[in-house]
């Protein structure tokens, strides 16, 4: 998919904040530090749109790009990590509201893009907001992260157990390398279709 302009809407921390303007959009979830914001830069061709960070648990709101690709108008939302431990527990608790209820409420809400690490098994909070998903009846699509880090020859092995393991359709990405990016486009433009 050519990406042809995007732009960095807002953060929104309450649902007031969301844009007005209906458009489908693609929410981005997963652990802290599982790379979402460099997935979000990959595949829209940009270095530091989505903002990344070397300290986990930094993303503390819902961050809206819009995106004019191919003929298509769409938003991306990069939803705060989970699991991160060195915030406190009040603000965890917000966070999963925060979600919950973008997650529950959002009308423009096409495709929820499940990141887990190539590297690891699923955890417990990946197979939750997994399950959360499966019984909310939103349409999510697992994307296995970092395939990079593996050995090229442990890459496609990573991707069908993950693939086993939870019973779903995978791509396996790396955002250095550009790995699986015109597949999860495909996924994307479909599901905004």
């Amino acid at each position: 998919m050519k990406v042809h302009d995007a732009r960095f809407l807002l953060a929104a921390t309450d649902s007031k904040s969301w844009p007005k303007e209906p458009l489908p959009e693609i929410a981005f979830a997963g652990r802290s530090n599982v790379g979402k914001s460099s997935l979000i830069n990959a595949l829209l061709g940009r270095k530091a749109l989505a903002k990344t960070s070397s300290k986990p648990g930094k993303t503390r709101a819902l961050g809206f790009i819009e995106i004019q690709a191919g003929s298509s108008r769409l938003r991306f939302c990069d939803l705060p990590g989970y699991g991160f431990a060195k915030v406190s527990k009040s603000e965890r608790a917000a966070w999963g509201k925060m979600i919950e209820r973008y997650v529950t409420e959002r009308d423009d809400l096409r495709l929820v893009v499940c990141l887990v690490d190539a590297r690891h098994p699923p955890s417990a909070l990946d197979r939750q907001m997994i399950e959360w998903l499966t019984a909310l009846g939103r349409p999510m699509q697992v994307v296995a992260t970092k395939l990079d880090k593996l050995p090229r020859n442990k890459q496609a092995t990573a991707v069908k157990k993950l693939k086993q393991e939870l019973g779903l359709p995978v791509v396996g990405v790396s955002s250095e390398k550009g790995t699986g990016k015109d597949e999860l486009w495909r996924v994307l433009a479909e599901a905004t279709a």
